[in-house]
């Protein structure tokens, strides 16, 4: 969703939006909801692959959970367009009420912070090969060889990027100019598929791994299961959505539909593209980043790497904004019921939830080096968001609906399958994945 947030931070940040100059096409909806999606997600689908299993299984529960998803993102506009709300928080509290408005806060903050996490190790990977990289191109000698210091662990580099760059990039109250870095983080997807597939399509045949399109036994299905937290990670864009659809020229739910429909096929034929090519590639020996798992002197992933860690650098302070903006705004709302609320107030909270965020993301990302143990956390927490609110929502919505007594049993049912669903997911991958953290430290 980092993607997304760049194109429409007026939208998040704010309690309404005056949506009657919207002038948001067809195409402007869908190239923005493409963006929101194909992002750090899209290092993790090979090994995602791999672990369901095989191709057959990982591409199936893809299709499953596209069901799911499409259904997530035309409930929510449907509830936009009832509720007269233009943020995913707004809807669910006005649709659904105060109390699971306020569990809608409290995820929606926790989410922000574990996908911040995430960046972070993306980061650390990255940095961590492209010292491993510049060594070997510098003394000619392999990893092995390397000497270690202090001063060059990538840990360190981490923290001084974050000290130097992204701290103070994430203190303004807007960070206008970073919509002009929204290109990049499309262009960085695009080039990591192409990039992944042609390396595979270029694979000596002696190379080339002979996997089995899928595996049978119990084991391979009971193993699909904990790859949804990838899935929910990968297209997780459903917290923005609402922002899209209010900023919409058409917002008749027919439309909203049909670009759901497309942003949703498009993303999904991306992402088994990559993960198809890297599995292929690396078959049980791929990375939880696919990054790496090629060598640090191919140069075509070295500048892979570069853009990738360069978008995520411009995009963390976009998920703190958005983070941000709910803890402080009802701090300063409490404080203006007992005083006026002062620019330097304003400031002094800023900076401190600021450093807050930054200071304990990245302690997390130092001592969980593993991507996929942080993106089941956030895909756990992610089920909230494409499962469990809008089947919350859908369950309200159509009670005060003039609809038939048929077709309100159907929709209420299918709220409650997308409620359950979304429930045994967040309950089985949040387990599964704390009990890995605690058992790695």
């Amino acid at each position: 969703m980092g993607e997304l947030a760049k194109e429409s931070i007026s939208f998040l940040t704010k309690p309404s939006l005056d949506t009657n100059g919207a002038k948001l096409g067809s195409l402007g909806a869908v190239f923005i909801m493409l963006k929101s999606a194909l992002g750090a997600g899209l290092l993790i689908f090979p090994w995602a692959f791999e672990k369901a299993g095989g191709i057959h299984l990982a591409v199936t529960v893809e299709m499953i959970s596209l069901v799911f998803l499409i259904s997530g993102l035309v409930i929510l506009g449907y509830s936009s367009s009832i509720s007269g709300q233009n943020t995913y928080q707004a809807v669910v509290r006005d649709v659904c009420g105060p109390a699971i408005g306020n569990l809608c806060e409290i995820c929606y903050v926790f989410n922000l912070f574990f996908i911040s996490v995430a960046f972070l190790v993306i980061v650390a990977d990255q940095l961590q090969k492209l010292c491993v990289s510049i060594y070997e191109l510098i003394t000619g000698l392999p990893e092995s060889e390397m000497l270690y210091y202090w001063y060059t662990d990538h840990r360190f580099a981490l923290f001084l990027l974050c000290l130097f760059f992204i701290f103070p990039l994430s203190l303004p109250k807007e960070i206008s100019i970073q919509k002009y870095t929204s290109v990049l983080g499309t262009f960085a997807a695009t080039y990591l598929t192409v990039a992944v597939t042609v390396k595979y399509h270029m694979r000596p045949v002696h190379e080339v791994n002979l996997l089995p399109l899928y595996s049978s036994g119990v084991s391979s299905w009971a193993s699909m299961f904990s790859v949804i937290p990838t899935i929910c990670f990968g297209f997780q864009f459903h917290e923005a959505c609402i922002a899209v659809y209010s900023s919409m020229e058409n917002r008749k739910l027919s439309h909203w539909v049909f670009i759901s429909v497309i942003s949703m096929f498009i993303c999904l034929i991306i992402y088994s593209l990559t993960g198809v090519s890297g599995y292929l590639t690396f078959g049980k020996n791929v990375a939880p980043d696919i990054l790496m798992s090629y060598s640090g002197s191919d140069v075509t992933m070295i500048v892979a790497r570069l853009l990738f860690g360069i978008s995520i650098i411009t995009i963390y302070p976009i998920i703190i904004l958005l983070g941000r903006s709910v803890i402080q705004d009802p701090l300063l709302r409490r404080r203006h019921k007992h005083t006026a609320v002062t620019e330097s107030y304003e400031s002094r909270t800023r900076v401190a939830l600021t450093t807050v965020w930054v200071t304990i993301t990245l302690l997390i990302a130092v001592v969980v080096p593993d991507i996929s143990k942080v993106i089941s956390v956030v895909g756990g927490v992610g089920a909230f968001f494409i499962f469990i609110f809008p089947g919350l929502c859908l369950v309200f919505v159509v009670q005060s609906e003039s609809i038939s007594l048929a077709m309100r049993y159907l929709l209420i049912t299918w709220g409650m399958i997308t409620l359950f669903c979304g429930t045994y997911i967040f309950g089985q991958s949040t387990s599964i994945a704390i009990m890995q953290l605690l058992s790695d430290t």
